[in-house]
């Protein structure tokens, strides 16, 4: 859709994604039993989008869970994300739904869903980061794994040279580094030219979430666009 012809909130929603440099997806953590705390933790020092990714929860307790993400998100001002699931974001409504190559055209999606809703892509060779990058109803895309990630199994990692690729293009639309990222490789990724990263066990498994989350945050902040 043209821009002057978007909502207010879908405005407000691009202008969001714009600023944002630090993307975290998590599972409920409920082994952990402290996802309002680990949630309060990470988007208090600095995680700009959170995605709840939980592969084969069912629908009902997926969008109970995500009534704890959106409260966590509105006290912090950060973006709420819902993995693949197009039925799942339209009862839900969080701000973002993120869709891999085999979840359903972005098209259908953008009508089950609506224009007032962000929708990312995952993008895993240079074909589809350059189809992404282009692709009407897309907000932003993922570029990876950078590195292989137990995340993804079996997934073979496109590696940096992804990277390179979309950097080399000089893509406008928004695009985060993907795979394997945490801040002992984080300034290898920022060499390549990216400027926005998503995270999994950089904060998932860090002893100190907060203090995770905010050093990762100060160092992208601290690059140029």
């Amino acid at each position: 859709m043209p821009k002057h012809l978007l909502s207010d909130r879908a405005v407000s929603l691009r202008a969001r994604l714009d600023r944002a440099r630090l993307y975290l997806c998590t599972g409920a953590r409920e082994r952990q039993g402290d996802l309002p705390e680990f949630l309060d933790a990470v988007l208090g020092n600095g995680v700009d989008i959170v995605q709840l990714r939980q592969k084969g929860m069912e629908a009902r307790r997926e969008i109970e869970y995500l009534s704890v993400f959106r409260e966590a998100c509105d006290r912090h001002g950060a973006l709420l994300a819902v993995n693949d699931r197009a039925d799942v974001a339209c009862a839900a409504r969080p701000d973002v739904l993120h869709l891999g190559q085999n979840d359903l055209p972005v098209s259908v999606a953008r009508r089950i869903v609506g224009e007032d809703m962000l929708i990312g892509r995952s993008t895993h060779s240079e074909e589809e980061a350059s189809a992404a990058a282009v692709e009407p109803e897309v907000d932003y895309f993922a570029a990876g794994p950078v590195w292989p990630t137990p995340t993804k199994p079996g997934r073979a990692a496109p590696g940096p040279k992804l990277l390179d690729y979309v950097t080399s293009h000089r893509v406008s639309r928004p695009w985060f580094a993907i795979g394997g990222i945490d801040l002992t490789n984080l300034d290898q990724v920022l060499d390549r030219g990216a400027r926005r990263v998503v995270v999994v066990r950089a904060l998932t498994e860090a002893s100190d979430p907060g203090a995770a989350a905010a050093e990762l945050a100060r160092r992208l902040r601290e690059v140029q666009p």
